[in-house]
């Protein structure tokens, strides 16, 4: 086997502390809503955390099978603050999908 071969196959595991780093919210939204439907579910993340660190988090905090992490980062809005220009900061988006027949329910929150 491959390096890369065996790190593909190794699961990762993350203490605590850095699962409830990586996982920061969910987002509702009318378009999150809507995915949720087909099986995926969006969350912000840390912009340091990386996917196989949101697969393991998302498999460890709900107990479910992640088959695929999709990141993209949104960029700060250019906004007004008291009548200064000022910078929104950016953040990380993860739209996670999950294996058939599973299911996040976001309305009850974590234990």
């Amino acid at each position: 086997m491959s390096e890369t071969q065996t790190t593909k196959t190794q699961k990762s595991v993350l203490s605590k502390e850095r699962l409830y780093q990586v996982v920061v919210a969910p987002v509702i939204t009318e378009k999150a809503t809507i995915l949720n439907e087909t099986g995926q579910v969006t969350f912000k993340v840390a912009l340091d955390a990386t996917k196989p660190e949101i697969k393991a988090a998302i498999e460890q905090l709900f107990g479910v099978t992640v088959t695929a992490v999709n990141t993209l980062v949104v960029k700060g809005k250019a906004k007004r603050f008291r009548g200064r220009p000022g910078q929104r900061s950016d953040w990380k988006k993860a739209i996670v999908t999950l294996a058939h027949g599973q299911s996040i329910d976001l309305t009850t929150g974590l234990a």
